[in-house]
């Protein structure tokens, strides 16, 4: 364990000063693509009008015989773009496979100065983000890189979540932590083989009337990645970085989509991965707050003064507490209508409504 003093020391001579704080930028939804696939690679400069992440991934979803054309398709896909406000991250090939090292020299190296975040698949502890810590520390050096790159990991096997503290903690440079509910699934050997979302015989039932064991009962079902979206959100609020839901897979299910990208919007979550055009509009819609609950916390705000003691809004109580729940909202919709003029109209238009 590094010295306390020497925590935001770079790790290696003429690397960047590491972050003493991890930027707040927009970032509902991380939009998935291929930078292998032409197809999609021509639509990536549409895609970053409308997003606020944009991730040419390399790792899962791309083949292994076309791993090294997606690599190069990202490189060239980077050079090529203005990405405007929206980030540009990669999701590199985990760390016990054979394209991880040339992953990291060449994306660092040749676009580093373009990439913001780096996603690291399967994290089993602190020790995969101090080696990833300071093998970057080394490049960004190597290609003069004036500002850190930002390491995201994902949350995705058992030994993982038991250590996910330590992993939240690891690095200044640590941006986020995502749940990767497949991978982690097999790690645990639940029994599900969906990419996400609920489960109907993950459930529980109301008590029996009578002696029939079947009649009127209502079933409920539940969330089986309550536990480890709470833990993780913990583990990213103690150490000043961002939680985010991963992926969905049922494409067409937009509903669905839209309660489990809520459920975990509630719990702390900022964002959420979106692998379809589809999921890009849910989770832009989910992740900001509605106009009417800015309005509410707004005027909640107001009336509470200096933020002390306690008064009566509509019947409902609020004190200090409650102001420290409305700032969360407040400062997460000033960010985003900062940057979505329609938002911000949104939100002024039901602040006036609520105040007349």
């Amino acid at each position: 364990m590094r010295s306390p003093k020497d925590f935001f020391a770079p790790l290696a001579v003429g690397a960047p000063q590491p972050p003493r704080q991890i930027p707040v930028r927009p970032s509902r939804m991380i939009h998935f693509f291929d930078p292998g696939n032409e197809k999609m690679a021509a639509k990536v400069p549409d895609l970053a009008k409308k997003t606020d992440v944009l991730l040419g991934n390399l790792e899962d979803a791309v083949r292994a015989d076309r791993k090294e054309a997606a690599r190069a398709g990202l490189v060239s896909i980077a050079k090529a773009t203005d990405f405007g406000r929206t980030q540009l991250w990669t999701r590199v090939n985990s760390l016990d496979s054979p394209w991880v090292l040339d992953d990291l020299i060449t994306l660092v190296t040749e676009i580093g100065d373009k990439l913001d975040v780096i996603m690291i698949p399967k994290v089993e502890g602190a020790q995969d983000i101090h080696y990833v810590d300071r093998l970057l520390a080394q490049l960004e050096a190597r290609a003069g890189l004036t500002e850190p790159l930002l390491v995201h990991a994902i949350l995705e096997t058992a030994s993982g979540v038991a250590n996910v503290e330590e992993i939240a903690g690891a690095s200044p440079r640590m941006q986020g932590i995502s749940l990767g509910p497949a991978d982690l699934a097999a790690s645990r050997r639940m029994k599900t083989t969906r990419v996400g979302g609920g489960h109907p015989g993950y459930l529980v039932r109301t008590d029996p009337v009578g002696e029939d064991l079947d009649e009127g009962r209502t079933t409920y079902q539940q969330d089986l990645w309550h536990y480890t979206v709470a833990r993780m959100v913990d583990a990213c609020a103690m150490n000043g970085i961002l939680p985010y839901y991963g992926p969905f897979g049922d494409i067409r299910d937009v509903v669905a989509c839209e309660d489990q990208f809520r459920n975990a919007f509630l719990l702390g979550c900022v964002g959420a991965w979106s692998l379809h055009p589809v999921q890009i509009d849910i989770a832009k819609k989910v992740f900001s707050p509605s106009p009417a609950d800015v309005a509410w916390a707004r005027r909640v705000i107001a009336e509470m003064g200096d933020g002390t003691g306690a008064v009566m809004i509509d019947g409902k109580m609020q004190d200090d507490a409650s102001v420290k729940q409305c700032r969360v909202v407040v400062e997460l919709a000033d960010e985003l209508a900062a940057t979505d003029p329609e938002l911000a109209a949104a939100y002024d238009a039901a602040t006036k409504e609520i105040q007349s």
